[in-house]
């Protein structure tokens, strides 16, 4: 189809991104053709470098070129208080905000019995040794509005609940079913700030 198996073979490993088709990689394939050699190969060291010095931070599991990522180990941040996220993409969503100035933890993902994921999991343990380690930490539940992600709020309250933590929750700014790096940053912002506390979320 594509007259060459190397032509071919990129096209195909470009389909495989999100929201890319084989026309749409077909067109990046050719726009890379068309460029010059130091271009391409700053594409290709930039490829090479994910995959070999991007790291998970040991305290958060943020992407990160170092042990410890630098909002960790930032003395701007308020490290006792802890943004509860499922993924990358979140911490970005909410960092596009600039209106939290604490520290994060990923997760990993949220319960979801229905698609085989428990708590084993998710990267709870090393959120409860940074609990352990604290002498009081607010955790901040941002998690996106959706029945797993209520369900996995729910679990880590009871599990640290024992634990000299307040724990609070996003407001329902944001609409129930909605993804946080698609809500708008205005709203995302007075959510995080508007925040309540877990057990007065439950109850309204």
């Amino acid at each position: 189809m594509y007259l060459s198996s190397v032509l071919e073979n990129a096209v195909n490993e470009f389909s495989r991104l999100p929201g890319v088709g084989k026309k749409t990689a077909f067109r990046f394939v050719l726009h890379l053709l068309k460029q010059e050699e130091g271009r391409r190969k700053a594409l290709m060291d930039s490829i090479r470098d994910l995959n070999e010095k991007i790291i998970s931070c040991e305290r958060c599991h943020m992407a990160a070129d170092t042990p410890i990522c630098a909002i960790c180990l930032s003395n701007t941040r308020n490290q006792h208080q802890i943004c509860i996220v499922e993924s990358l993409k979140d911490v970005i969503a909410i960092e596009n905000t600039n209106q939290y100035h604490g520290v994060y933890h990923i997760l990993g993902g949220v319960i979801s019995p229905i698609d085989g994921v428990g708590p084993d999991d998710l990267n709870i343990e090393s959120l409860e040794k940074r609990i352990r380690e604290s002498e009081k930490a607010e955790l901040i539940m941002a998690l996106n509005p959706t029945i797993e992600g209520d369900t996995t709020i729910y679990y880590l309250s009871q599990r640290f609940k024992s634990y000299p933590t307040t724990i609070s929750t996003i407001s329902r700014g944001v609409a129930f079913g909605a993804e946080l790096d698609y809500t708008d940053e205005l709203t995302l912002g007075r959510s995080i700030l508007s925040r309540l506390p877990y057990d007065m979320s439950i109850k309204k």
